[in-house]
């Protein structure tokens, strides 16, 4: 009978061992499935926010931006094809003088078409920002890369390029000149002098404020230029014309890009930058706040200030908008002389003294 009883005890406790190795073992089972079932919603959830990173980084821009900019043609020719390749977006765009791109900005201000406008002047950069029709881009890319100054304090006019004016000259009729600005008001040069419609060439608008700025308003070198008969053939291409053709020989305060592009293809120029100094007038480009297309406008912007785009500046004769851009076939701007300027109050008197400057010539 005692062995019968311990029979018993050993089989009810080999079950019990059973039972429990089985409850151990569904334990670990179900430990082991819960773990994995929450690697694998861990992994999907990582997958499906690394999807929508690439998904973000790699969406492409597309439609169209409409840009307003000035010469030179073959520049935004060059911008156009290399910003359409790189980004998809179609450009429409208007080029003309800065004069004329202003007049079609008012010609259109109940109905805004332009997306990016971009002038030759920087002080009508200023004076558009004043009229409040201007959108601030503080992320723009690269602008802190851009020369001191050529940005505004609100991120609405970037210079991604600049150009200065100098004195520019015929080696057929002049061999050799380094007058300064007032030293051109002599007798010797007599019927001999032109300069750029300062009310259609923003750059040598501003040249004039500028130098009316350092000297106080002095007018006497320019009334008596006018006196000797300086004449005004029309916008930078037409007064440049004037002096490569020899229908004149000095071109007071031209336009440089134009006259190295011109030295460049054989023209009987030469020019210099006046030890008392000059005008660097970065090129403001700008975003409107009525933009259609703003996400394209910024796109823009940003090309703009490119390694790519820069380089296509350095190529036209222009100077880079950035610091560690340089040109190896022009003057520089460390290079240049310039005056001691105050934008605003050039941006103030600009208009008047180009006014004024047209007037005298006539």
């Amino acid at each position: 009978m005692k062995k019968i009883i311990s029979l018993v005890i050993a089989v009810l406790f080999a079950f019990s061992l059973v039972g429990c190795g089985s409850s151990s073992s569904g334990s670990s089972s179900s430990t082991t499935n819960a773990t994995t079932k929450a690697t694998e919603a861990t992994a999907a959830t990582e997958a499906t926010e690394a999807e929508a990173t690439e998904e973000e980084e790699t969406t492409e821009l597309s439609g169209k931006v409409v840009v307003y900019m000035p010469s030179p043609s073959g520049l935004n020719e060059k911008y156009i094809a290399d910003f359409e390749a790189k980004t998809g977006i179609t450009v429409e765009l208007f080029e003309g003088t800065t004069g004329e791109i202003l007049a079609r900005l008012e010609a259109e201000k109940d109905n805004p078409v332009a997306d990016v406008v971009v002038l030759a002047s920087w002080s009508d950069g200023l004076s558009l920002k004043e009229t409040g029709v201007l959108m601030s881009y503080e992320d723009a890319e690269n602008a802190d890369l851009l020369y001191d100054g050529w940005v505004d304090d609100d991120y609405m006019l970037f210079g991604t390029s600049a150009s200065a004016v100098g004195i520019i000259y015929n080696t057929t009729l002049i061999e050799s000149l380094d007058a300064d600005w007032d030293e051109l008001a002599d007798e010797a040069y007599t019927d001999l002098l032109a300069i750029a419609d300062s009310e259609k060439s923003g750059s040598c608008k501003d040249f004039l404020a500028g130098y009316m700025h350092s000297t106080g308003e002095d007018w006497s070198a320019f009334e008596a230029m006018a006196a000797i008969g300086m004449t005004v053939p029309g916008a930078n291409k037409a007064a440049l014309e004037a002096v490569t053709t020899g229908e004149k020989a000095i071109l007071v305060a031209g336009v440089d890009y134009n006259a190295y592009s011109s030295i460049a293809k054989g023209e009987p120029l030469a020019i210099y930058y006046p030890e008392s100094g000059t005008v660097i007038n970065p090129r403001p480009a700008m975003i409107l706040n009525t933009s259609q297309n703003v996400e394209n406008a910024k796109a823009f912007i940003d090309y703009l200030m490119s390694d790519d785009a820069q380089q296509l500046v350095a190529d036209a004769y222009l100077l880079p908008g950035r610091t560690d851009i340089t040109c190896d076939n022009r003057t520089n701007v460390d290079e240049i002389p310039t005056f001691d300027l105050d934008w605003t109050w050039m941006m103030e008197n600009a208009d008047s003294i180009a006014a004024k400057l047209n007037e005298l010539c006539e």
